[in-house]
């Protein structure tokens, strides 16, 4: 993967809480994401091999380096599950989180209350 010749800012809007934050489009989704200072954000190998900071691209652009295919397969990738740690920007995005990224960001958010799985924890 190459690196964007003339980076430029995005904004990153996190669909599960409605927070949004600017992210350059040389740096990863979840490096912006971690500058949010939010406690228990799993941010593990920061390399694709944990999988613990799997999103859901729901709308936007972005570049992506190689994942792991035993946390994101093919079906995953089709339908833009991803790991924050290997996707970069290339427009504004909307994220959606799975797995133990969902229960960090959503902890204290008014959003959280009002979703099904908030309801089963």
């Amino acid at each position: 993967m190459s690196v964007h010749p003339c980076p430029s800012s995005h904004r990153v809007t996190i669909a599960d809480t409605g927070e949004a934050y600017s992210c350059n489009s040389a740096e990863t989704v979840l490096v912006g994401l971690a500058r949010l200072g939010k406690r228990g954000i799993p941010v593990g190998c920061r390399g694709g091999g944990c999988g613990v900071c799997k999103v859901e691209v729901v709308s936007g652009q972005y570049r992506k380096r190689v994942m792991s295919r035993s946390h994101v397969n093919a079906d995953d990738e089709a339908c833009h599950r991803v790991l924050a740690c290997c996707i970069y920007p290339s427009s504004d995005v909307v994220v959606r989180a799975i797995g133990p990224m969902q229960k960090s960001l959503n902890r204290g958010s008014a959003a959280a209350a009002a979703t099904p799985e908030a309801a089963k924890a």
